[in-house]
């Protein structure tokens, strides 16, 4: 992993997208099975880079169901 993604780590996903402005991103939200509603900050939970293109997994600080 480069450092810049480890820099990443448990970030907002705003914060992220603005510390890698510039670069490629791919970003995705990690969620649980069933009904359930984030709460708080999307948080950067894995950061790694693959063919010069970051990929950032984000999940909700929680979760609860509705």
């Amino acid at each position: 992993m480069s450092g810049e993604a480890a820099d990443v780590t448990l970030m907002t996903e705003v914060q992220a997208r603005a510390a890698l402005a510039g670069r490629r991103l791919r970003v995705s939200v990690l969620a649980p099975v069933g009904d359930w509603l984030g709460y708080g900050s999307l948080r950067v939970l894995r950061a790694s880079e693959q063919a010069g293109t970051m990929e950032l997994v984000c999940g909700y600080e929680s979760y609860r169901r509705p």
